[in-house]
């Protein structure tokens, strides 16, 4: 098969499926078509926000569908006299058949964990929530499910002892652009082996974050909690309440170090230095280096010290 007789449609919203729809752009790939999610307002303007796939779709000159309802006769006729050959799915929704089992060479999917552990929203931050040493990307055929198909390529990385979700995310977003172009290589060159991932027990979720999964348990011991401060570092990021004197506020905690140490003192204690706000926890310390307050921006802690008293019993809840 000749690289120009590939005629790919792209399916992709946030910045980590830029990386690979510009690999594909500039290995002179033919997108035929980006699909991305609908402009939605933002802001305290309500302003109308384009994804970062739109974004760069436009400026170099792709055509773009935003459809609301994927089975929509409309967009299914927009799709199909597309005339794609080959969809590729990068951080979208879930597709509905009449949608992935168009093409004839099919549908895959680029995802950042090692399937078939962590199917999901969140695997990037699962893994290191939960302490893993090693991730990586995984790029499979779409079925009926969500991340069961059978699997193409996968590509590991190991995860560093201080790795955040932040510094992770990139490095994935550039290991599955490769990644993807190298499943389209097989692909174009009539090559693939599919895998199909075994139906295991027990396997790891990535489930979707919201508040109450990112809340700190200050009575969990020292590693469990700085595994999940980096894991949500720096989006959404991990939050707690700050007792201080009558007031509570709701916090968000970034950046941290974790200090191994036996200790007497009461899980969420703070103990404040001049330049220091470490919570004494099971097993040591968390080292707070970066905090938010309600309605303030991020600051180092530093800073925050320099500026805000704390109650002589103020603790983190």
């Amino acid at each position: 098969m000749k690289r120009d007789s590939l005629k790919i449609i792209f399916m992709g919203t946030p910045d980590f499926a830029v990386a690979t729809l510009s690999a594909l752009v500039d290995q002179k790939y033919d997108v035929v078509g980006v699909i991305t999610a609908p402009d939605k307002p933002a802001g305290r303007g309500r302003k109308l926000n384009e994804s970062a796939v739109k974004k760069y779709a436009v400026k170099n000159g792709l055509t773009v569908l935003q459809p609301t309802n994927l089975k929509h006769p409309d967009f299914i006729k927009e799709l199909e006299a597309l005339q794609a050959n080959l969809h590729i799915v990068v951080a979208f929704r879930m597709l509905p058949e009449v949608v992935w089992n168009m093409p004839a060479y099919g549908t895959f999917n680029l995802h950042a964990s090692l399937l078939p552990n962590y199917r999901g929203a969140a695997p990037i931050h699962w893994a290191i929530v939960n302490g893993e040493k090693v991730s990586g990307v995984t790029t499979f055929f779409i079925d009926d499910k969500i991340d069961t198909g059978a699997i193409i390529l996968q590509e590991a990385i190991a995860i560093e002892d201080d790795e955040t979700v932040g510094t992770l995310h990139d490095k994935l977003m550039n290991l599955g652009s490769a990644l993807v172009i190298k499943t389209v290589d097989i692909i174009q060159a009539g090559e693939v082996q599919t895998t199909i991932q075994p139906k295991t027990e027990n396997l790891k979720t990535a489930y979707k974050l919201n508040k109450d999964n990112c809340k700190i348990d200050w009575s969990l011991d020292v590693d469990t909690i700085y595994n999940k401060i980096r894991g949500l570092n720096p989006f959404p990021a991990a939050w707690c309440v700050l007792i201080n004197g009558e007031e509570e506020l709701n916090v968000k905690i970034f950046k941290v170090e974790k200090e191994t140490i036996d200790h007497n003192m009461i899980n969420g204690t703070l103990d404040i230095s001049k330049n220091e706000l470490k919570v004494a926890v099971r097993g040591g310390y968390i080292n707070i280096k970066e905090i938010q307050l309600p309605g303030k921006r991020k600051m180092d802690i530093k800073s925050l010290l320099n500026g805000y008293n704390f109650a002589e019993n103020a603790k983190m809840l």
